[in-house]
């Protein structure tokens, strides 16, 4: 008889569970940051996750227009030291291809991972020229304290270039302050000569 209601059970619980709408379970998202910035800056692009539940480690590859951006460096965002000691490997940065390859974390030793949203990596980038640079999200693994596949989808972002930089410093009204001054004295000096 028991066989028989744990049988039932087993049946009831999965003819529930196929009713659940699918929209009810998310799946974690990876996303790129987008960013509109002059030439010549230096400015800061997030890797993030969201809707994530026990992420212990990851890894994923990004790229971007090399003519348009210069990747100077990878740091670790806040997500997983949040949850306790990590092991970041920036990965390889090629700014003749415009990738960054084998960028990953991961916790260390037997604890849960993070769950929520926050920062995975951030990618400082100098500004080359004007244009529209895709960051294209490519290679994405992401693992939980199982060392199992978490299932999540990724969205690419954007940096937009402007024409417009810093403005250089003009020297022109302060040339013309002291040509104002030096003409009218050059003058009585030469009125004093003759």
């Amino acid at each position: 008889m028991s066989i028989r209601r744990e049988l039932l059970s087993v049946v009831l619980l999965s003819t529930l569970a196929l009713c659940i709408p699918s929209s009810v379970v998310a799946d974690a998202v990876v996303s790129a940051g987008s960013a509109t910035v002059g030439t010549g800056v230096s400015f800061d692009i997030p890797v993030s996750v969201n809707q994530v539940s026990d992420l212990y480690a990851y890894e994923f590859d990004l790229s971007f227009d090399p003519a348009i951006l210069e990747l100077l460096s990878i740091s670790e965002g806040p997500f997983l030291p949040g949850t306790g000691t990590t092991f970041f490997l920036p990965g390889t940065i090629d700014n003749t291809a415009g990738t960054a390859t084998f960028t990953s974390d991961s916790l260390v030793g037997p604890v849960a991972g993070a769950s929520g949203a926050g920062e995975l990596a951030v990618f400082t980038f100098e500004s080359l020229s004007a244009g529209t640079s895709a960051l294209k999200l490519s290679n994405v693994a992401l693992l939980d304290s199982g060392l199992n596949d978490i299932a999540f989808g990724t969205t690419d972002g954007q940096v937009i270039v402007s024409g417009e930089g810093v403005p250089e410093p003009s020297y022109l009204p302060v040339l013309g302050v002291i040509l104002a001054c030096a003409i009218p004295v050059a003058r009585k000096l030469r009125k004093r000569a003759l």
